[in-house]
Parts: structure tokens; sequence; C-alpha cells
């Protein structure tokens, strides 16, 4: 029988959409990079879909190829090289939506967390009892056992916030997120009281909107903006209803780092919120 093809991570996926950026400012086709690097145009094609593992020599040389001098963004490039490493989240590929299991490999590989919510709390800071009441209220509704899978993934997930080396993360989180009554009195009066604990940790900073602040740039959707080694490979998450929408353009990433810098601005300092939430 023959194996089931494995799909890329998105490690691999960024790595080649990174190779194709590099290919197209040499001005070149897959065919003449092909050519030269004596390979088909289709390994080249292959490459960039993230679909053939790459060695870090081979990085190395399709950068000389195409005249990238940028040693930092090279070596970033090679780090980018670890094949189909199996991380924790894959477990999941099989229970869970696609989408749902590349924001934990996202959030794995980010060396900094910035995230923005209006109506919904960030889900590294959600209680368990208030994932599974939000789980709860999907629609259509969701079977018992999706509930706790859904709700042992985003625990897991939460991870990233505890390892030794610690993860910068940031949340800007709008009043009405505060107010909203997922769960009841109870479960919302555990979440804002873990807000405020997580918000005592060094790594975390917790900014809260009030409401009232006509110059907030609202957003549609959660943002999610993580940091890569260098700013080239940073990527936007965008949560939407139908699926966790990514984008790394540098139009893109310039526009929402913008974003995010302006909900700041119009944002109580952490003290503050801190005293807000309380």
């Amino acid at each position: 029988m023959a194996r089931a093809k494995v799909p890329p991570t998105v490690r691999q996926r960024r790595l080649g959409a990174e190779l194709r950026r590099l290919r197209e400012r040499a001005d070149l086709s897959a065919t003449r990079a092909g050519e030269l690097f004596g390979a088909p145009q289709s390994r080249i094609s292959n490459i960039e879909a993230g679909n053939y593992a790459v060695s870090a020599d081979r990085v190395r040389a399709l950068a000389r190829l195409y005249e990238c001098s940028d040693e930092a963004l090279v070596q970033a490039l090679t780090a980018l090289t670890g094949g189909r490493t199996r991380g924790w989240w894959d477990e999941y590929r099989e229970l869970l939506p696609m989408p749902m299991v590349e924001v934990a490999e996202f959030e794995h590989e980010a060396t900094a967390l910035r995230v923005a919510v209006l109506v919904a709390m960030p889900g590294l800071l959600q209680t368990p009892e208030h994932i599974r009441a939000a789980y709860n209220q999907s629609v259509p509704a969701l079977r018992p056992f999706e509930v706790e899978h859904r709700t042992a993934f985003r625990i897991r997930r939460q991870g990233v916030l505890y390892r030794e080396a610690s993860l910068p993360y940031t949340a800007i989180i709008h009043e009405a997120a505060l107010r909203m009554g997922i769960g009841g009195r109870g479960v919302v009066r555990a979440q804002l009281r873990h807000l405020v604990e997580m918000s005592e940790h060094q790594h975390v900073t917790i900014q809260v909107v009030p409401f009232g602040r006509a110059d907030f740039p609202a957003a549609g959707q959660p943002i999610t903006y993580t940091c890569g080694p260098l700013p080239q490979l940073d990527t936007v998450l965008l949560d939407t209803d139908h699926g966790c929408e990514i984008f790394y353009a540098e139009a893109h990433l310039a526009r929402y780092q913008a974003v995010l810098d302006r909900m700041q601005l119009c944002a109580l300092d952490p003290v503050e919120s801190r005293d807000f939430i309380h």
C-alpha cells in the first residue's frame, strides 16, 4: 500500500516562499534557476511549495545563485531546514482542522507574539473552563469529544508561555471581550482573575482598550503577529469564520504592524489595564 503523502510543514512552506522571493528578486524564472542549479524546473517549484525537503547546504547554494548577500537572512533560512520534524501538534492533524493545527506551529516557531482581540479572549490566555464554554457555543454545535479535543489542544498551545526560554507576548484586549459573559459569572470571574495573574509575568504584557476610544482602529477579526528570527520572516495570522488566513508579504507585515502599534497607543498601559480588569 502506498504511504499517504505528508503535507508540508509551516516551516517548509515558509522556507519555500522565501526562496521563491529571492529567485524573483534575482529576475530568474523557475526554469532558468533549475538550469543553473542543475535540477529540473519541477524540483525548484516543489522546493518553493515546501513539498521537497532541502538541506542547509542547498539553501546556501540557492542563495549564492540568487546573489543574496544578506548573511543573516541566509543563516535564518538554513535554520528553517529542519525537514519534517514532528511537533506535539502533529498528534492532532487527524482530529482537528488543519488551520487550527498550523497556528500551534507558528506559535512554537515565533520569537515573540503580538495579538489583538475585540470580543474574544486571546486563546493563549483562556482558562480551561472558558475554552470549554466557548466551544460549547459553536455553530454548528460540536460533539462532546470534539469540544474536548479542541479544549485539550488549546491548553497545550499555552505551553509556549511557560517554556524555559520566555516568549515575549503582548495582548491587546478590547473592553468588549472582558464583558462577554461566556460560561456565566463564575467562569468570567475566574477568567478575569487569570488575566491579572498572567499580566504579572515579566514576559507577558496585557493592555486593555476601553469603550469610548473613537480613534481605535477596529479590526473585524483577531490578529496574531508572529515575529521570526528576522523581520522578513514575520507572519500575520487572521482568525476568520472560514479558518486562519496567513500573510507574510512585506506590505501586509507593514500594515498590520502599524495597526497593532495604533491599537497599543489607544490602550491603557499595563498597570492601568491590570487595575481596569480588577
